[in-house]
């Protein structure tokens, strides 16, 4: 089953979730929102992108449907489909269907790795019809003011039989997300984590070395989260070398050769 959070905020909320812009995203993205187009954000993993779409939400004062992309997520995932309850058979909207007739956004984090048969179902939204055709109650639902739908991927992860085709990237308004410039991650890290900046600035050197490995022996260099997950662990009072173990070693890797190589990585930086 795939993996949906639904989110409203009212614009404006105390809570809403911490974001650091890198650049003009925000204004990127507000644009697109007033303007009903759809949104595609390319970058690695853990860099931000699911939290950026998160405070957009907030900030524009919308509903958000999160969905989780994976190889089973089929179209009627998102679309929906007839449920027996009480013995009758009744019809069941998906997150997606749910974002059409609410006016609310619905992300697709990963979409590259949902079948290819939801990307077509995606065509008829992100251009000038703003429709989502049911086949199975023969609806033809016209998204509902508010509604934006946006994706998002990592091109630097993918194979060339997980990618999208040109002809649905250029259906979007894109942008690209990296990792932070060192001086805001440490900044993100200090927030997130209420570690002191100080030894947050280590672990976000740490991390630039071992970006620099991807492509060598990692497919992926440690993500901003897992940076946070560190920091949070050494505010909580566990040793600083085996929060990085936990943290920023181990998820990278299951190959005792690589791990060494990065454990040595880990004593060049802190000592």
């Amino acid at each position: 089953m795939n993996a949906i959070t639904t989110k409203m905020k009212e614009e404006g909320a105390a809570d809403a979730p911490f974001y650091l812009p890198q650049a003009d995203e925000v204004a990127v993205f507000e644009a697109a929102a007033q303007a009903d187009l759809p949104v595609l954000l390319k970058g690695p993993t853990g860099c931000g992108k699911t939290r950026f779409v998160s405070y957009m939400a907030e900030k524009l004062g919308r509903k958000l449907y999160t969905v989780a992309c994976h190889d089973d997520l089929s179209a009627a995932d998102l679309i929906g489909r007839y449920l027996l309850k009480g013995g009758e058979t009744v019809w069941v909207d998906g997150p997606l269907t749910r974002a059409v007739r609410e006016g609310a956004i619905c992300y697709l984090d990963e979409v590259v790795e949902a079948r290819k048969d939801v990307t077509v179902v995606l065509h008829p939204l992100t251009d000038d019809r703003r429709i989502l055709p049911i086949d199975r109650t023969g609806e033809e639902l016209e998204a509902a003011p508010g509604f934006m739908l946006v994706a998002s991927y990592n091109p630097g992860y993918q194979n060339i039989l997980k990618t999208l085709k040109p002809s649905t990237r250029q259906r979007f308004v894109a942008m690209e997300f990296d990792f932070p410039p060192p001086a805001r991650e440490v900044e993100i890290v200090t927030r997130e984590s209420g570690l002191d900046a100080d030894r947050a600035a280590g672990l976000v050197r740490l991390a630039g070395k071992l970006r620099g490995l991807k492509g060598q022996d990692l497919e992926e260099g440690v993500s901003t989260r897992l940076v946070v997950y560190a920091a949070t662990l050494i505010a909580a009072g566990m040793p600083v070398n085996r929060a990085i173990d936990a943290a920023m070693i181990e998820p990278l890797s299951d190959d005792p050769d690589v791990k060494r190589g990065l454990r040595d990585l880990v004593v060049a930086v802190f000592g």
